[in-house]
């Protein structure tokens, strides 16, 4: 790969803090949201016949020749946010590029694509060859795992917009499909069954908010000791808890693309479950999710009463331990829950009630209780 460089604790329980909310942390979903609609005029002006779906869905779809070609391009951006503190802290940059890659692959499999190529942005302060060859190293593992050629690159030096140390990650995805297998939820009917399939952590969302809960958003001595020690209910590090890698969802849907009863597939990122099988569902329909329908996994219930965060708002912000979606007609559910390893049925499509989010959490109310 060539990089141009640019040289511009245990679980003891603590005395109950403020109810914490990821707007509080530095990041506001609602503004965000705002902004992506603000802008998605200007977007849809730069796009030509060959755009099929540009902005909203989890890749932009582009036709490679209208005329005579069936394959479409499906390309996609994403960054690693603020694990990337987190990593710096334990020393786990390899797993970083793992999962920059496995976000991005997954979200253009919510596509029905396979990925092709990706390329790489690192930018930081100050050039440390041994953190770089490290995220390399975990790029290059994700890529051979996806059977995705890396490319090329770009490593930035900006000591002027970076703090001392700082650095970010980012990467960009090409895949590809053929037009009539092409998968972006027009199929989606009122009585099919959405199928969760488990995530294995917080992925790569949440840690604005997860980080500050957890009181590990500095690198004090408090910090190292709660990340080095292992809760009661793992046999894990709450470190090793919070680095794992994004998993990748590629190994078990590829062999179910191209079947038709595939309706509708979603990644589960910023914004949960409701924000994103909101972005699949047709007008006019409704997911409504059962969240009393799968066992929340221990460290999402840890977060929430370290942090004295709302349940509402911890499914905004986490997957909650459902990290992939798979949307397919009721009689197609048992078959495909039967070829998927872990897989729950998690809500169904219904026709909408009244206008609002396409959507929806059932259950809150049931699941409050003892986060531990």
């Amino acid at each position: 790969m060539t990089h141009d460089s640019d040289a511009a604790t245990t679980n003891t329980k603590t005395s109950p803090r403020p109810s914490a909310s990821y707007r509080d942390s530095g990041v506001d979903i609602s503004v965000g949201d705002r902004a992506k609609r603000r802008i998605a005029e200007r977007i849809r002006a730069t796009h030509g016949p060959e755009v099929i779906h540009g902005a909203g869905l989890f890749g932009g779809f582009f036709e490679l020749s209208p005329s005579d070609s069936p394959l479409v391009l499906v390309s996609s951006a994403d960054s690693v946010g603020t694990k990337v503190l987190l990593a710096a802290m334990l020393g786990a940059e390899r797993g970083l590029g793992i999962d920059l890659v496995n976000h991005c692959v997954n979200d253009i499999l919510a596509c029905g694509a396979r990925p092709l190529f990706f390329l790489d942005y690192f930018a930081t302060s100050s050039f440390d060859p041994e953190q770089l060859a490290e995220v390399v190293d975990g790029l290059t593992e994700a890529c051979q795992a996806a059977g995705c050629a890396l490319v090329g690159g770009e490593t930035a030096q900006l000591p002027g917009i970076y703090q001392e140390d700082a650095f970010d990650l980012a990467g960009f995805v090409v895949g590809q499909v053929r037009r009539d297998r092409l998968i972006d939820g027009s199929a989606i009917a009122a009585g099919d069954v959405v199928i969760g399939l488990p995530s294995n952590g917080l992925h790569t969302n949440g840690y604005s908010l997860a980080r500050p809960a957890l009181g590990i958003d500095a690198p004090t001595e408090e910090a190292f000791q709660r990340l080095g020690s292992t809760p009661d209910w793992s046999d894990r590090t709450l470190g090793e808890l919070l680095a794992a890698p994004h998993r990748s969802y590629l190994p078990v849907v590829e062999p179910l693309l191209g079947d038709p009863s595939i309706h509708g597939l979603a990644h589960i990122t910023g914004g949960g479950l409701a924000d994103n099988i909101s972005r699949v569902i047709p007008d006019g329909l409704e997911a409504a999710i059962d969240i009393t329908a799968w066992d929340v996994p221990p460290l999402f219930r840890y977060i929430q009463e370290t942090g004295n965060i709302d349940l509402g708002e911890m499914y905004r912000v986490f997957n909650m331990g459902i990290g992939f979606v798979l949307i397919v007609p009721a009689e197609a559910g048992g078959s495909m829950l039967s070829r998927l390893d872990g897989a729950r049925a998690i809500g169904t499509i219904q026709r909408a009630r009244e206008p609002g989010p396409k959507a929806k959490l059932v259950g809150l109310g049931a699941a409050e209780g003892d986060p531990t």
